[in-house]
């Protein structure tokens, strides 16, 4: 082979190596670019959600911080409609009703809903329960009064109400649990000897 032939074929496998090198060099960029891609899609998907989040939470605290308020109006017109009044203080009463659906029918707008507790079973995800009492003619487990009321944003709980619930004294036996040492006891054969374990 001639010093020309050589040369040529050094030359030939340098531009290999260099043309090896370039290919991984491009497969490299060209698998990080896929992977800047994917992640972009993924932050374009992730963002969108992430704000949705984010504003249903704040919108969800805005509503929680109102209900004190709202429940004290509710309060005060009870307060007004059960006392005596004389035509001025209907025409008032009238107008502090009006404010009030005006609240509400605006919270309703934005999805906020009050459940309706009193006559419907005890649901822990939607009720709180502070007494229990015996109405004979009620279904036991169901709400029997109400004082604060369940909202709703969304068909999520903002807050739960706060309930009287009926229990029912048949219910409370039969849901006594028996304790296993009766249950036991029952079964073992007074004549039968237990010998010990002998090791």
């Amino acid at each position: 082979m001639s010093t020309k032939d050589k040369k040529a074929e050094k030359h030939i496998h340098e531009l290999e190596e260099q043309l090896n090198k370039l290919t991984a060099e491009n497969q490299d960029l060209l698998d990080k670019l896929q992977r800047l891609g994917a992640d972009y899609a993924n932050y374009q998907k992730r963002v969108p959600r992430q704000v949705a989040e984010s504003v249903a939470y704040e919108k969800k605290n805005i509503v929680r911080s109102l209900l004190p308020s709202l429940d004290n109006f509710e309060h005060a017109l009870s307060g007004f409609k059960a006392a005596p009044q004389d035509e001025t203080s209907q025409n008032i009463i009238k107008g502090v009703q009006l404010i009030f659906d005006h609240i509400l029918d605006a919270l309703k707008a934005v999805g906020v809903e009050k459940a309706v507790s009193v006559g419907q079973p005890f649901d822990p995800s939607r009720h709180e329960a502070m007494l229990q009492r015996t109405e004979p003619d009620q279904e036991n487990g169901v709400v029997l009064e109400e004082f604060q009321p369940c909202y709703l944003l969304g068909g999520e709980v903002v807050r739960p109400a706060r309930v009287i619930v009926n229990k029912l004294p048949d219910a409370a036996a039969a849901e006594e649990p028996q304790t296993p040492d009766a249950d036991a006891s029952e079964d073992i054969d007074e004549t039968t000897d237990i010998e010990p374990e002998v090791q």
